[in-house]
């Protein structure tokens, strides 16, 4: 919810009118009485990174540091066939080039050849630069045809806490920013065992990823600026846990055996609830997001793909605005949108709104 001003002219008198009103960046997630934030201790453990990883008092919150000795994350203690992994995050601010802050699902550990993964990977930038992300999907080892799409934000990730949200169920995979779908996955028969299909873990990690994450690996981690640190907290895991189900440690020996597991009834929960549906309104939010902040999608790069991977949806408005790299023809930018609002404030019989994506 955000306050919002309207200007009028009437009479030659100014007139101000102030709003209420729900825009693209509120903060209203999902439904938050369908979202069920965890202690640490129910369902995570420490990853990587001895003594930079910070539990807070409550066991609600866990920040993890990246300085010059090592980075940290923490992984689920259960793995999950299907679910909605959820949290609110904070980022690192100032300089933070070659950073990447990671919040995925992985079996990697598990299917070392043939893993699937679900991304959500954020990118450190240069001090006064914004922060970008992107997402991915790989399934049964596919990491030579990567589904990658690269976007910016609408807002500030490292001053206020976002939610970020995967739903992975057997027919769809959502991408959710707060209560907006960045990117929906349809499953498609074509897809095969492109599609993630086996039981994956939660993870979040800090990681110096000078090599590649800023400019292709131009600028760096500096570390005059350590720690960086970054916050999760109300971590909800909503899922089918198979760990549960499976005796002992889960390996390559006795992991075939979650196909005998019945995940019906949590299949059903996660395709009911408020996070597996996309509103017309949150329909509309996905397609302004994406016409207004996505730079980059493998469906649209065609010296990648000739032939688009069959999950893709090509929009043609989209599509004419990136060239055949996947990339923005006139860069991140979207000089017409805003010479349209100069022109609206020049305009004093037009109503002004102060805020809007």
């Amino acid at each position: 919810m955000r306050d919002s001003i309207y200007f009028f002219w009437i009479n030659n008198r100014l007139i101000v009118i102030i709003m209420m009103v729900m825009i693209i960046s509120c903060r209203c997630v999902l439904g938050l009485e369908n979202i069920n934030p965890i202690f640490f201790d129910e369902g995570l453990s420490h990853l990587f990174g001895e003594g930079n990883l910070i539990r807070s008092p409550d066991d609600r919150s866990v920040r993890l540091l990246l300085d010059k000795y090592t980075g940290s994350g923490f992984i689920s203690s259960s793995m999950y066939q299907h679910g909605f992994f959820s949290s609110l995050i904070k980022l690192p601010g100032a300089y933070t080039a070659g950073i990447v802050v990671a919040f995925y699902t992985s079996n990697g550990d598990v299917f070392v050849k043939n893993h699937d993964e679900l991304d959500i990977e954020f990118l450190g930038n240069l001090e006064g630069k914004p922060w970008r992300f992107q997402t991915n999907m790989y399934g049964n080892g596919s990491t030579n045809r990567g589904r990658e799409e690269r976007y910016r934000l609408w807002f500030d990730p490292s001053k206020e806490f976002h939610r970020y949200s995967i739903l992975w169920t057997p027919t769809k995979i959502i991408f959710w920013v707060d209560d907006v779908p960045i990117r929906e996955i349809i499953r498609k028969e074509e897809m095969e065992g492109d599609y993630p299909q086996k039981p994956m873990s939660l993870y979040a990690t800090i990681w110096d990823a000078s090599s590649w994450a800023t400019s292709g690996g131009k600028f760096g981690v500096d570390y005059t600026y350590s720690p960086f640190v970054s916050e999760f907290k109300d971590i909800a895991l909503d899922g089918c846990n198979v760990s549960d189900s499976l005796p002992g440690e889960i390996n390559n020996n006795n992991i075939g055996n979650y196909n005998n597991i019945n995940c019906s009834v949590s299949d059903q929960f996660l395709m009911t609830n408020d996070y597996s549906t996309i509103s017309p309104k949150q329909a509309a939010a996905m397609r302004r997001f994406r016409e207004r902040y996505m730079y980059y999608s493998y469906c649209y790069d065609t010296i990648r793909y000739s032939v688009p991977p069959p999950e893709c949806v090509i929009v043609t408005a989209e599509k004419n605005r990136f060239r055949d790299t996947g990339r923005l023809k006139f860069g991140g930018s979207h000089p017409k949108v805003h010479k349209a609002r100069k022109r609206r404030r020049r305009n004093r019989s037009t109503p002004v709104v102060s805020a809007d994506l």
